[in-house]
């Protein structure tokens, strides 16, 4: 009985030991259910994770027991400084650069590429417009643009784009504020004075916590084995020398994936700010330059071509004045002008728009129709013997219309002045327009009758000068013909006049052309 008894009250060797484990087991289960229960508690026990893992790695930037980073992150953060310091100073603001832009995109361009863009290049376009017409000029430019923009295919603009964002990353590299958080572990260190030996202390971590915080969104673009070449050739162009060295990325980029790959900064921002769970917020460039340089580069050719035809235009009108003035410069009407045009321009309004064509106008008709034309004509409506009435009408008609235009141009003129009929409309329309804004539309109604009615005047002139210059022309042939068909007593009327017929009339001719196609330059809008 006794061997029995004893026999009942004696465990297995293990069983103490099992029932301890699964006392330890559900224990520990026990203890993550309730710690999961409780956010507090969970958060001390993955802040003494991170405190063991901070201790093991190899990287000693941290003291976890008494919250300081260590003069060896100063270090990590110095020798980066070091390194892209003269970088930072060369390509300063060339985040906001449209040139570095061009350069990266002109970098991928092929030699038909190139030879299209270099057409695009201000005196290009001059050279051309010396060549073609005007509205051709704008044709084949278009076709140009049409055929440079259609070559950039999708696999082509990626790589552009792909290239401007690493440039971005590369920027940001260079351009975070180093000495900034360096100068927290030695008060005594120059900003980009190297020859001073720095004497990095530890310091409490809170300190640098947001400076790390900033590192850390670049941390997750840097790829040693990224392009980063092409993007050194790149500003290379821009800024005319090696902004740094290939060897010296290469180990900034080594350095920041090393330091990327154990996660210790992650870790140590954590422990810091006691906060387990925090991540670096990171977002990758997504910079689309192609099709943003695409629409400026259309609008300065567009611009480049319009300031082409413009200069162009004045040059050629600035040639026709001078031939038929003897100079550009002509002024003749009193009210008509560009200066009453800046009263018009504080209430933004173009004001009178065919000042220069009607003041050519007005100094031809009183120069010249009442000059030379005038007395040429007369002598030979007068003097003539004509083959026929009809003939003489043929001129005499359109010379007494460009007559009565000159005088309905002079009135015309004058109804303008600030006591003139129009004139004092207009200046009354203006003043209240300050108060009135509807007055504005009444402005704009009276300026539009007055233009249109210069414009008829400057259409039906140059209308009636070429009636005339067509005639003169029919004139000057028949003198020279044997016999004559049109006026018959040439000889008579060379008696009554001191003048070579031959030349007044050539004269004449050539002045009443030359000035049709000045006045053509402004009609042809």
């Amino acid at each position: 009985m006794a061997t029995s008894s004893s026999s009942e009250n004696v465990k297995p060797k293990n069983e103490g030991r099992s029932t301890e484990n699964s006392t330890g087991f559900f224990s520990r289960l026990l203890n993550y259910f309730a710690s999961s229960a409780d956010p507090e508690r969970e958060k001390k026990r993955r802040l003494k994770e991170i405190e063991k893992i901070l201790k093991k790695q190899r990287y000693k930037f941290y003291r976890p027991k008494t919250g300081e980073v260590l003069p060896a992150l100063a270090r990590f953060f110095y020798d980066i400084y070091k390194a892209v310091a003269s970088a930072h100073v060369l390509v300063e603001h060339a985040e906001a650069s449209s040139v570095l832009k061009t350069i990266v995109i002109e970098h991928f361009l092929s030699e038909k590429q190139r030879e299209i863009l270099g057409k695009f290049e201000e005196e290009s376009v001059k050279q051309r417009a010396q060549q073609i017409p005007a509205k051709d000029l704008a044709a084949e430019y278009k076709e140009y643009i049409a055929s440079f923009f259609s070559s950039f295919d999708s696999q082509l603009t990626s790589r552009i784009d792909a290239t401007y964002n690493l440039l971005d990353v590369f920027l940001q590299i260079i351009h975070f504020d180093y000495y900034f958080l360096i100068k927290k572990f030695d008060s005594r260190i120059a900003e980009g004075d190297f020859r001073y030996k720095p004497r990095f202390e530890q310091i409490n971590g809170e300190y640098v916590s947001n400076d790390l915080k900033d590192f850390m969104e670049i941390l997750p673009l840097v790829d040693e084995r990224q392009d980063w070449q092409t993007v050194l050739s790149i500003l290379q162009v821009y800024k005319g020398t090696e902004v740094i060295s290939p060897a010296q990325l290469k180990t900034v980029t080594r350095s920041i994936m090393d330091v990327r790959r154990t996660g210790i900064l992650t870790l140590i921002v954590r422990h810091i700010d006691g906060d387990p769970y925090y991540k670096a917020k990171s977002t990758l460039p997504k910079h689309k330059i192609v099709e943003d340089h695409h629409a400026k580069l259309k609008t300065r050719i567009e611009m480049t071509i319009q300031k082409v035809i413009n200069e162009r235009r004045k040059s050629q009108i600035d040639e026709l004045a001078e031939k038929v003035f003897d100079t550009a410069a002509v002024s003749r009407l009193r009210n008509y002008t560009e200066k009453a045009n800046l009263s018009f321009s504080q209430r933004m309004l173009g004001g009178y728009v065919y000042v220069a064509p009607l003041n050519y106008l007005c100094a031809f008709l009183l120069d010249y129709l009442k000059g030379e034309i005038k007395f040429t004509i007369d002598l030979l409506l007068i003097r003539g013997q004509w083959a026929a009435a009809a003939l003489s009408q043929q001129l005499s008609e359109p010379y007494h219309r460009l007559v009565e235009l000159t005088d309905q141009l002079l009135a015309f003129d004058e109804s303008l002045a600030e006591d003139g009929e129009k004139g004092a409309v207009i200046q009354n329309a203006l003043h209240k327009s300050g108060k009135d804004k509807g007055m504005i539309r009444v402005l704009k109604q009276h300026l539009s009758d007055v233009n249109g009615e210069a414009l008829q005047i400057v259409k039906e002139s140059a209308q009636y000068l070429v009636a005339v210059a067509k005639y003169l022309k029919a004139i000057l042939n028949d003198h020279k013909s044997q016999p004559p068909e049109i006026i018959l007593n040439w000889r008579e009327i060379e008696t009554a006049s001191d003048r070579n017929i031959d030349k007044s009339l050539s004269s004449m001719y050539g002045k009443i052309y030359y000035f049709t196609q000045l006045i053509q330059q402004y009609l042809k809008g």
